[in-house]
């Protein structure tokens, strides 16, 4: 019975431990003198992540970091299951900004719904929609739609 235990506390204390996803030179960059962490946009799974990764990448350049230092603060702008995708990286998996910007949208770029040109150009004011209402779920999915639009042919499809 001794036996057992001892190979499920070992076990148990290796799986419970927490292992930072990058390597030891990211855990070594110094952060500039006088940072102050700002306060990030939580992303939880949900919504756009290139969107949430251009937030990110403004909120700490303004707050004066760059490059692979991002890698150090993403964790912080994350939760629940984006959060749990993060520490469930490999350990030392990760050594550059880049390699975890190109991981965070592999893993949740599918969560973003984009349409077709042929989707939005038939779409047509529901019965008893009110005009506003339609106008603006237009515009929504004008903006998931993967062909960009210009401005002319954007209002062209719109009245059609």
């Amino acid at each position: 019975m001794g036996t057992i235990q001892n190979k499920f506390d070992r076990s148990t204390k290796s799986s419970l431990t927490y292992r930072k996803p990058y390597t030891q030179r990211i855990d070594n960059l110094k952060m500039p003198v006088g940072y102050q962490p700002p306060k990030f946009q939580q992303f939880d799974g949900e919504g756009n992540p290139k969107q949430h990764v251009a937030h990110f990448i403004e909120t700490c350049n303004d707050a004066g970091t760059y490059g692979d230092h991002l890698v150090k603060q993403f964790v912080r702008s994350l939760k629940g299951n984006a959060f749990d995708w993060f520490t469930d990286l490999e350990a030392n998996s990760i050594d550059s900004w880049g390699e975890l910007e190109k991981e965070f949208l592999n893993h949740f770029y599918s969560t973003r719904r984009t349409i077709s040109m042929i989707e939005l150009t038939n779409s047509h004011q529901w019965e008893e929609e009110p005009v506003v209402d339609y106008i603006n779920r237009w515009r929504n999915l004008s903006l998931n739609c993967k062909d960009r639009l210009s401005e002319p042919s954007t209002i062209e499809i719109y009245i059609q």
